[in-house]
């Protein structure tokens, strides 16, 4: 992949999480940080109200992976520590 096409992905990525924080945070009082994009994977980090919450998990595998998925399907999600 070129690097014009990477920087493109990095912030067509950027945008799309910053929206998914700005959801999580008005309805929920968390937040999503992209910490990496790299290849096909990226590395989600959940703040706020998130944390300790014991649907933090479902928060990362069904909002932000789903919502990754609609515009990028190959992306794998993972939490970042």
């Amino acid at each position: 992949m070129k690097e014009v096409e990477k920087n493109l992905r990095f912030e067509q990525m950027t945008q799309l999480i910053q929206s998914i924080s700005a959801y999580i945070e008005h309805y929920h009082g968390g937040s999503a940080e992209l910490i990496s994009f790299e290849e096909n994977v990226v590395k989600v980090k959940l703040g706020g109200a998130c944390l300790g919450c014991p649907l933090s998990t479902s928060t990362l595998n069904g909002w932000v992976q789903g919502t990754i998925h609609q515009f990028f399907p190959e992306v794998l999600v993972e939490a970042a520590d």
